[in-house]
């Protein structure tokens, strides 16, 4: 008895739920309407706080070389430091060039 109830319960769900959702719109709430577009906001997005952080991140470690007064782990710290840094705005810069070059070369608009 109880599972015929639970698959009465189970198809009644199944077959009344579509009818009820049936109305109801939703609104896109992402505000680009397309891939490309979200896409491009979001290398945008990265690029701006790449902008923010590399510079911080190289002074830090041109403080760590300033005060390392000789000591190799603090030069290895701030040489290490420094590199990343660079290493990391490369590939932001490589990311958002790549997408322009892909864009001439393919001959269209990934992003708005």
């Amino acid at each position: 008895m109880k599972k015929i109830l639970i698959i009465f319960i189970l198809f009644s769900l199944g077959v009344s739920f579509p009818l009820l959702t049936n109305g109801v719109d939703f609104d896109n709430p992402i505000e680009h309407e397309s891939f490309g577009d979200l896409i491009d906001a979001i290398v945008d997005f990265i690029f701006n706080i790449a902008v923010i952080v590399v510079p911080l991140m190289v002074i830090i470690g041109a403080f760590h070389l300033l005060t390392a007064a000789g000591d190799p782990k603090k030069i290895a710290t701030g040489k290490t430091i420094i590199i990343y840094t660079l290493i990391g705005l490369a590939v932001i810069l490589l990311a958002k060039g790549l997408i322009a070059v892909l864009e001439d070369v393919l001959g269209i608009k990934v992003g708005g």
